[in-house]
Order: structure tokens, then C-alpha cells, then sequence
């Protein structure tokens, strides 16, 4: 085991993919973010993903030296087309444009297409809320979910992030997958060696199973069992249909290097409380109401926890990925 700062992570994955086919710029960025999973507890999003970006990287799977292309066809939404590299760029731009858009017009939206994993899909819309703004985020991502009754994956694990601005303290942070667990999760058991609990994940003919590989290679069950598949519908439209994206079962897996660029999608929005009557003030009177009952916590609580212990006490990262991760 070794314990890193989160610079030095943040160092040891950018040179990683400097070496496998990816500019400096766009390393950078794609460090931060793995790092920024890594250090909320998010495994599944975290550094566990860079063998896997690497060896996309490599064969061109993503592209690791595309730069993203802004078009602002109108005053509260601009089109970004990833140019089938990493997300992260893309979104970072994104980033840019949404503050000045949504005071401007109250709404503003950034479509991405021709995109890759995501991440963390709660991060970019709490960066948002720390301008102060309401934000969402749908993605889709490879088929993962059949539809309920069915037994071909059609939907992705398809993740819905919320933020909302808070007074004096971090914004609430809503982030949730739309299979009962994120895929990320059996990627990270698998490579661990571990089970899965059952009730995450089908086999491939459509049994209940705990072996990671046979759940990868089967569907996801879906949140809230019938009622997550409308909802998984609902994000396909919002991320891939709206943006020009691939559909869930068009995209190729994000997990390995074989076939072409997945060309997933992804929506941001933003919304300008002030344009609609709102506050911060009015958003914490239903926070208040909430922390008062006893034994209750809001969403994202222990991610915030395990932020600060991370920047206080530094990663550990297993010797195996951090072999693994050296030696790319």
C-alpha cells in the first residue's frame, strides 16, 4: 500500500497518459478528475479508471489529443462536440460558458456529443452550484439495462446529477446512477477479486449473480426496479437524443479497448435562481427541515467526509493498481 497526496496522484495518472498517447493539457485535466472521484470515495470513478483510459488512449479508442469545438447557435445553449476524446475537456468547457449564459438568460444548456465516460457526473454541476447556480447533468453511457421485462441491455447505467447552492456552507449534491449500483462498483470489485451482493446485476441469461465477470457481461437491474427504466428512457433522450450522441446500444463498452470511440453524450443545464424569484435562503429553510429529524443526513454527506480526510491525510492506492498504473 502507498499513501499519495492528491497532487502526487494527480501527478502519477497525468504522466501515465502523457506516455500512452495523450497531450499534456488534456492529462491534466483527466487527472483532476479521477483524482477528485478518487478522494470523494468514489473507487468506481476514481484511479481504478486509468489502465483502462490508458489503453483506450493507445489504440485511439479515445482520442488523446482532441480539442473540444464550441458552436453557441443560440444565447442559452451551445453544442460541444468532444471530437471523440475524453469527456473531461469537454465538460471543463462546458464549465466556462454556463455561469455568464445562465445569468444572461436564465437557463443555459451544453450539449456534448461524441463524448466518453464522464466521471463523477456529480462534480460538474457542484462546481456550478458554487457559482451559484442550480445545475443537472444527464449522461448516457454503453447498454447496461434492458428495458423491464426484457432481456437486451438497451439503456445505460445512465447517471442524473443535481446541485443547488446552499447559504454559507457546500451545496446539496444529488448523484445516482439508474442500475441499483454504479457500473463503476463491479469494475472496482472485479478488480479486487471480490463478489458483488446479489441483487446488482444479472448474468448474461438473465440470473441473479455475485461474480463480477458474469454481471459485466449481463445487465444491471435498474433503480427502483419498473419505475428506473422510464427514467433510464428519459436520459437517452436528454443525453444522446437531444445532443446528436450515440444511444446506449450503439456506444462501445468504456471498460476496454476494443472497438470504436463510444460517442456517448451529455446535457448540462443551469439555472439563474434569481431569474426565477428563488434564493439560497429559501432552498436552506427545506434543508433545515430535514437535518432536525434525527438519524437523518443529506445526500453526499460522506463524500464530503472523505473529501476532507483525503486532502488531510492523502490516497492510499493498493500496490497492485499502483504497479499497474507505473508501469503503463
Amino acid at each position: 500500500m502507498a499513501t499519495l497526496t492528491l497532487g502526487e496522484a494527480e501527478s502519477l495518472v497525468a504522466r501515465a497518459l502523457i506516455r500512452c498517447r495523450t497531450s499534456e493539457a488534456n492529462a491534466i485535466c483527466v487527472a483532476r478528475a479521477l483524482v477528485a472521484a478518487e478522494a470523494d470515495g468514489l473507487k468506481g470513478h476514481g484511479l481504478s479508471r486509468t489502465p483502462s483510459y490508458a489503453a483506450q488512449a493507445k489504440v485511439g479508442k479515445v482520442d488523446g489529443f482532441a480539442v473540444p469545438k464550441v458552436e453557441r447557435a443560440r444565447p442559452g445553449a451551445a453544442a460541444i462536440d468532444a471530437a471523440n476524446g475524453f469527456a473531461f475537456p469537454a465538460i471543463e468547457a462546458a464549465l466556462a460558458l454556463l455561469p455568464a449564459m445562465a445569468r444572461e438568460a436564465g437557463v443555459a444548456s451544453a450539449a456534448i456529443r461524441r463524448s466518453h465516460h464522464c466521471g463523477a457526473a456529480g462534480h460538474p454541476v457542484e462546481r456550478l452550484a458554487g457559482q451559484g447556480l442550480v445545475a443537472l447533468m444527464f449522461a448516457n453511457t454503453p447498454a447496461a439495462i434492458a428495458p423491464w421485462g426484457g432481456a437486451k441491455a438497451v439503456f445505460g447505467t445512465n447517471p442524473i446529477a443535481f446541485a443547488c447552492p446552499l447559504p454559507d456552507r457546500p451545496p446539496l449534491v444529488v448523484d445516482l446512477a439508474l442500475s441499483k449500483v454504479a457500473r463503476g462498483n463491479i469494475l472496482a470489485a472485479k478488480q479486487k477479486g471480490e463478489k458483488i451482493p446479489r441483487g446488482w446485476a444479472l448474468d448474461a441469461e438473465g440470473e441473479p449473480t455475485t461474480d463480477p465477470d458474469a454481471a459485466l457481461a449481463g445487465t444491471m437491474l435498474p433503480l427502483g426496479d419498473a419505475k428506473g427504466t422510464p427514467l433510464a428512457l428519459m436520459v437517452e433522450l436528454l443525453a444522446a437524443g437531444l445532443t446528436g450522441a450515440n444511444f446506449a446500444a450503439e456506444a462501445s463498452s468504456f471498460l476496454d479497448a476494443e472497438g470504436p470511440p463510444p460517442g456517448t453524450g451529455q446535457l448540462i443545464i443551469a439555472l439563474d435562481p434569481a431569474a426565477f424569484g428563488g434564493s439560497t435562503e429559501h432552498f436552506a429553510t427545506l434543508i433545515a427541515s430535514i437535518e432536525a429529524q434525527p438519524g437523518t443526513r443529506l445526500p453526499g454527506s460522506r463524500r464530503l467526509a472523505a473529501r476532507r480526510n483525503a486532502a488531510n491525510d492523502g490516497l492510499v492506492l493498493g500496490d497492485t493498481l499502483l504497479t499497474e498504473i507505473e508501469s503503463l
